[in-house]
């Protein structure tokens, strides 16, 4: 069966475009322990997909002490140099996917905790005008696993978050898209994502085509937009 392509694909940032999880955590640890504290892998994990507010609050209670506008702004710079200079590691099969739907004429928007400057120099090295919008985490007023960061994308491309496709590898990040009413796709990497009916799940998008996605996604029971 052909379904319709989506109105829009709705794209995570860290752990779905590019392997940038690593980058975060290195970047925790060395803060934490320049602050006497310990940071473990473990620990880490526990913030994949949060807002950086919130993981700021959390370094400053292990002992970071420091401002929480501080922490963003060093944890954003620290990232976000070492993407520049080194350059992004795609996530398997994700640049293609974006290409491809891209030459199919569909919409595409990075919705991200991450800052817009860090979302801003994904975008650029996409292919260009692949990515007509970003909405970050400076730029929403309540983190993922709120929805508000996917229904405002949605927003700006004038599309209808219930016609949208969204992309996740994390827990938070799956819940928000599940939220906001879009069919949810979720690719987990560092962090496993327990099966829920409002989620396709793919063990990797190596391979896999527009029309499989779109098809992957078509099996999802979405639930009632935040707000309806």
């Amino acid at each position: 069966m052909t379904h319709a392509l989506p109105e829009a694909i709705l794209w995570d940032l860290d752990g779905t475009l590019v392997d940038t999880e690593p980058l975060w955590i290195e970047a925790e640890r060395e803060l934490v322990t320049s602050h006497g504290g310990t940071w473990t892998h473990e620990d880490a994990l526990t913030l994949v997909g949060k807002a950086l507010e919130d993981s700021a609050s959390i370094l400053i209670a292990r002992g970071v002490a420091m401002t929480p506008a501080g922490v963003v702004d060093h944890l954003v710079a620290r990232v976000n140099d070492r993407v520049a200079n080194e350059g992004p590691e795609w996530r398997p099969g994700a640049r293609e996917l974006v290409a491809e739907a891209a030459r199919a004429g569909v919409p595409q928007a990075i919705v991200t905790m991450s800052y817009r400057v860090q979302a801003d120099l994904i975008a650029s090295l996409l292919p260009d005008g692949a990515i007509a919008t970003v909405v970050a985490g400076d730029m929403v007023t309540r983190g993922k696993p709120d929805p508000e960061a996917y229904l405002t994308a949605a927003d700006a491309l004038g599309v209808d978050i219930t016609r949208c496709i969204a992309v996740e590898d994390s827990v938070t990040g799956s819940a928000a898209a599940a939220a906001s009413g879009a069919r949810a796709v979720v690719v987990p990497h560092l962090v496993d994502v327990p099966p829920h009916p409002a989620l396709a799940r793919a063990e990797t998008l190596a391979g896999l085509s527009l029309a499989e996605l779109v098809e992957l996604a078509s099996t999802t029971t979405p639930v009632d937009r935040v707000g309806a």
